[in-house]
């Protein structure tokens, strides 16, 4: 059982250091860490077009299934091309997509305030605060993506960061748990 639990302990000690170390890298390096996930992905794309592709050549048979394989085997390379030679371009779209998606749910907000207020909600205030403060975020997300998106992988980092050292501190409670758990079970065996 000691053995088990000192294994156990190793493993998540490390997964844990890994994990952590990885959320520094996104807090220090937000932008870099993006644009090496954009590349890799870009990468799988190529690969996986080239690998389509070449099972269109190999195979030849005029079917229906080849036929697709080709296409998209070329889009699958063509995007994954663009995503890794273009990484900043991929990355500014994602948080003004999600800018766009929030402007959207602050107006909607908006109207439900004018709602309250006409049915004389006496706190039709606080959702006209609440709509206002969502659009605002929302014009943030389109108009600075990359201020966005820097700090979304740093909160991101920084969750990870409290992730390893958790696990490290509550799997080094449980090892000692079990261990005096051992010995008081020693203990009464000997007595």
């Amino acid at each position: 059982m000691e053995k088990i639990l000192k294994k156990v302990k190793a493993n998540v000690i490390v997964s844990s250091l890994l994990c952590a170390l990885l959320g520094v890298v996104l807090v220090v390096w937000p932008g870099m860490s993006m644009q090496i996930v954009c590349i890799a992905v870009g990468v799988v794309l190529v690969l996986t077009g080239i690998i389509r592709i070449a099972d269109f050549l190999l195979i030849r048979d005029g079917s229906l299934y080849a036929q697709t394989n080709l296409i998209f085997g070329i889009v699958f390379a063509v995007v994954g091309v663009w995503i890794a030679l273009q990484p900043e371009k991929v990355l500014a779209i994602i948080p003004i997509i999600v800018g766009i998606v929030i402007v959207l749910h602050g107006v909607h907000n908006l109207q439900q305030t004018v709602t309250l207020f006409k049915g004389h909600y006496d706190k039709w205030w606080v959702a006209l605060i609440l709509g206002l403060l969502t659009t605002g975020f929302g014009v943030l997300l389109i108009c600075r993506p990359f201020a966005a998106l820097d700090t979304a992988v740093m909160l991101i980092g920084c969750f990870l960061i409290y992730d390893g050292l958790s696990n490290i501190w509550i799997v080094s409670r449980v090892y000692r748990t079990a261990k005096l758990l051992k010995q008081e079970a020693e203990a009464i065996d000997i007595d």
